[in-house]
């Protein structure tokens, strides 16, 4: 019998994705829009160098550390009430920030505010893959792929207009403030519309011949899609990849300051040793784990996990650096810094539901041509920069980034939709912690790589800065694109073969499965 997993339709889905996309925009937008506001942050609170540090990195840093354990969790204990659980917590956290008196209070309210984000962002993706199908899952994911360019692009025009149309001190605090009525209705709307254990839905039960069949209405899951006989947490493996996490991502964040941070790293990398053997012990002796580590075994979700992470490593950066060339090297506001990028976000809207579209038809090729663009435009913007740097219109960096808006689109979201798509319903939360937590960790190594290396070079000019860090950044990308090819070679060899190179014919049996579930 196959997993029992259930499709929304109309209205019902229209009204879950709302709910989804909308947290998940002012999540990533509590990210970049922080930027803009440290100076008047260390101004209105007193605030030293170390405590922007920590403004600047904490939400990250408890964000990434919460991912894969929220995921397994939703998974679990029902999607519905941990995205619940986690705006709830957002949004008071928020409201906290935006009082704090001191940097004290704000720093640990922003530290709370990304626990609350990753309690709720891997059930967005787990919420999308367990109730839509097909083409619909594909535009759903392109939905998903356009607010995440846009929520990155967009988070210091915001910040910039709040701060220059409010005064100073509060300015800063509408920056955490504008989350509180946006996490109010999601939670509101998400009670009322997300499908949650006890509820009855109109839904439809995919049975292992592909035929719809009426839900039974007796308060059954709805959240879960394979039933587990109890709710293994493995709490002891959730503690250590946390732990890992942390001291991995750690040095890159607050080693400028601190560098007796860095031996955080090695910590990090032999707790991480640990989780995994102890993951294997665990399922060795009957348990469940947290992460079944067999999931690695599909090669659709390691490569693409490993393609975003890459990815996620260098261009986390690229509006950073634009804001330092336009603000620092051309004496231009926030606000002009962040208006450069809106063409870019607005393409990036249109490219990516057309994106999740496409790849149905096109697969993993669309990533690769996301990826060219995305070479192309950070070429172009370097160019670019000389001829800004030398008088020229500071809106020509405008034009030059519009190749980046257009590829992020065809990147993000099909990567999504490829990655998951042989991953088993029931794993669809875990697999998506696993792989924002990869790109937390990669945001976090890149930032402070690339930016390191614009500041080291800054004494030779900002273009040239700019110039060597989108250098850094395309070697990224590059990265990405070499995994992003393996994949479409192994793809193409798959089907010559009518095998897979990586899984098992078990493996291959349980993918099948469920694409033919997907397809109906």
């Amino acid at each position: 019998m196959a997993e029992q997993t259930e499709a929304l339709r109309g209205r019902e889905r229209d009204r879950v994705l709302l709910v989804l996309l909308s947290a998940l925009f002012f999540s990533l937008i509590t990210v970049s829009i922080i930027n803009v506001a440290l100076p008047a942050i260390e101004t209105g609170l007193n605030a030293s160098a170390a405590d922007l540090q920590w403004a600047l990195t904490g939400y990250s840093l408890t964000f990434g550390v919460v991912l894969v354990a929220a995921g397994r969790a939703g998974d679990l204990l029902g999607r519905g009430r941990l995205f619940l659980a986690g705006v709830t917590l957002f949004g008071i956290a928020s409201t906290v920030a935006s009082l704090a008196p001191n940097a004290l209070v704000l720093n640990l309210a922003r530290a709370v505010m990304g626990v609350g984000a990753g309690l709720y962002n891997p059930q967005v993706s787990g919420l999308i893959q367990q109730h839509y199908r097909g083409a619909e899952r594909a535009r759903a994911f392109g939905l998903f792929g356009a607010v995440v360019g846009t929520a990155v692009a967009i988070g210091p025009v915001i910040g910039g207009l709040l701060l220059g149309s409010l005064p100073s001190w509060l300015g800063w605090r509408m920056t955490l403030g504008i989350n509180i009525p946006l996490a109010l209705l999601a939670v509101i709307l998400g009670w009322r519309w997300l499908p949650r254990e006890g509820r009855t839905v109109r839904r439809q039960h995919t049975t292992d011949h592909g035929s719809a069949a009426p839900a039974a209405d007796n308060g059954s899951d709805p959240q879960g899609s394979m039933p587990h006989p109890h709710h293994d947490l493995d709490p002891f493996g959730a503690v250590l990849l946390g732990v890992a996490v942390l001291f991995v991502m750690l040095p890159f964040m607050v080693a400028a300051e601190n560098p007796l941070a860095w031996w955080a790293l090695p910590t990090g990398l032999v707790v991480l040793g640990i989780w995994l053997l102890w993951e294997h012990n665990y399922a060795r002796r009957g348990h469940e784990p947290m992460v079944n580590l067999a999931m690695f075994r599909i090669r659709t979700f390691s490569l693409g996990a490993a393609m975003i992470t890459a990815f996620f490593a260098g261009t986390t950066t690229i509006w950073v650096l634009i804001a330092l060339f336009v603000q620092n090297g051309l004496g231009r506001s926030a606000l002009v810094a962040g208006l450069i990028g809106m063409p870019s976000a607005l393409l990036s809207i249109y490219s990516a539901p057309l994106g999740g579209r496409l790849v149905v038809r096109w697969g993993r090729k669309i990533v690769v041509f996301g990826l060219l663009c995305n070479l192309t435009g950070l070429a172009l913007t370097a160019w670019v920069s000389t001829f800004v740097a030398n008088g020229a219109g500071v809106w020509l960096l405008a034009l030059s980034t519009l190749p980046l808006g257009f590829g992020a689109g065809w990147i993000n979201s099909p990567n999504q939709v490829l990655s998951l798509r042989d991953v088993p319903v029931a794993n669809g939360g875990t697999a998506a912690g696993i792989m924002q937590t990869g790109q937390r960790i990669a945001t976090a190594v890149g930032t402070a790589a690339v930016t390191g290396l614009f500041f080291q070079q800054v004494a030779h000019g900002y273009a040239h800065a700019l110039r060597m860090g989108y250098a850094l950044i395309a070697s990224f990308v590059i990265v990405a694109l070499v995994i992003a090819l393996a994949d479409l070679a192994a793809d193409s060899r798959a089907r010559t073969a009518d095998t897979s190179p990586v899984l098992s014919d078990n493996e291959r049996a349980t993918v099948r499965r469920v694409v033919d579930e997907d397809t109906h």
